[in-house]
């Protein structure tokens, strides 16, 4: 009897998981819309990596069945011409009640909240974002934590031994004799891998990561610089396998601190913006060679700095980038304190396409920093050698 092609229809079967895709996208849509707010939130901050977050999304619940919880037994009937996505039923007619005041009649404002993990948000944020202006620079062998076999030699210790192989070759050597079976492996059936150390070949790239701590950072200040740039952390670490982050802290003296030290040690005192240019010169001139390493300095301050300094801030800023691939300066002015910057005004100066400023006065702000120093751009000035003496320069 010849076999025949079943021609059900299994849409209807197929239809859950699709509606379930479906409701994951329209979370997905809906968290990308709101990442400005969630992005800065201080839960996701102070985690430890392994948060589950809970993102209320208005007008939006997880698809089911639902039943009248008041009548059991009624059953409804359409007429065929409705459509996904219409209401079917709703309570009396009233305004959506927000919960203030006395016990109301009209219905609340429906929303759901999702369970997203830190790495699922983290994925959405880091989207679109990349090092800018990232160059092949002269490569450093890097061996791999694993080896690579190459070939396959009739010579070999044991545990390099293939068996897929000396099976094959005994087999092999079987059928020639008419019995095309495994058995009796002899030494000329043995097979073995031969191997060597992984050598890769990738471009190098440091980012030195600067903030003031000095005692004109308060609270919002610091939360702002430390938000931004424990994503950029996460972003470098999750996007890039060769790239290296240097912690300068600084007030009047500027020094180099552990991870952990920049996102939780706080200080007082004055503000010298330059003693962290030229620290993050010293590093460049002793550690970091233009020709090797693709360099990204970064500096957060509320740009509170001595009116003396800030000349000598210019040219130090200038020589950092002429040595790096971009320059990132973040100035925090709570909007509710904003005053007149001295260094922004000072940086005002500086016209080369290598040097990124930011204003950030709330923390929404946070988000749309990370894009405009992490976004695609082509930079036509590449990054020079570093000069004798410049990271001396005291503007004398």
């Amino acid at each position: 009897m010849p076999a025949a092609i079943s021609r059900n229809d299994w849409s209807l079967h197929r239809k859950g998981p699709a509606d379930q895709q479906r409701h994951r996208e329209k979370i997905r849509e809906a968290i990308k819309k709101n990442l400005n707010h969630i992005v800065s939130e201080e839960s996701i901050i102070l985690s430890d990596g392994k948060k589950v977050l809970k993102v209320p999304i208005r007008s939006l619940e997880e698809y089911k069945f639902r039943f009248d919880p008041r009548r059991h037994k009624n059953v409804g009937q359409g007429q065929g011409g409705s459509k996904v996505g219409d209401v079917i039923g709703q309570q009396a007619p009233g305004q959506a009640g927000q919960g203030q005041g006395e016990a109301g009649t009209a219905p609340g404002i429906d929303y759901y909240e999702a369970d997203v993990t830190l790495e699922e948000l983290a994925a959405l944020v880091f989207e679109d974002l990349c090092l800018p202006n990232l160059q092949e620079k002269q490569h450093q062998s890097m061996e791999a934590e694993g080896i690579r076999f190459k070939d396959i030699r009739k010579t070999g210790i044991l545990s390099n031994l293939d068996k897929k192989r000396t099976i094959r070759e005994n087999i092999k050597r079987n059928a020639a004799r008419g019995d095309p079976r495994f058995y009796g492996i002899r030494p000329e059936d043995l097979r073995f891998k031969t191997w060597e150390p992984d050598i890769r070949q990738e471009s190098n790239a440091v980012v030195i990561a600067m903030m003031d701590v000095s005692g004109s950072m308060g609270d919002f200040e610091k939360y702002i610089a430390r938000s931004f740039y424990f994503w950029m952390v996460r972003f470098l670490r999750t996007k890039y396998n060769n790239v290296e982050i240097v912690f300068i802290s600084h007030h009047t003296e500027a020094r180099l601190v552990t991870e952990e030290e920049f996102f939780t040690k706080g200080e007082s005192g004055g503000t010298k913006a330059s003693s962290a240019y030229r620290l993050a010169l010293d590093l460049i001139r002793e550690k970091y060679n233009p020709a090797q390493w693709n360099i990204y300095p970064f500096h957060f301050s509320d740009g509170d700095n001595q009116l003396t300094d800030n000349e000598l801030c210019v040219e130090l800023v200038k020589q950092l980038i002429a040595q790096s691939n971009l320059f990132g300066y973040g100035e925090i002015k709570e909007y509710r304190w904003a005053h007149s910057s001295t260094l922004m005004s000072a940086f005002s100066k500086i016209d080369d396409p290598r040097f990124v400023g930011v204003t950030i006065e709330d923390k929404k702000d946070v988000y749309a920093a990370l894009r405009k120093f992490f976004s695609p751009r082509d930079v036509s000035a590449p990054a020079s050698e570093p000069k004798e003496g410049s990271a001396s320069a005291d503007g004398s």
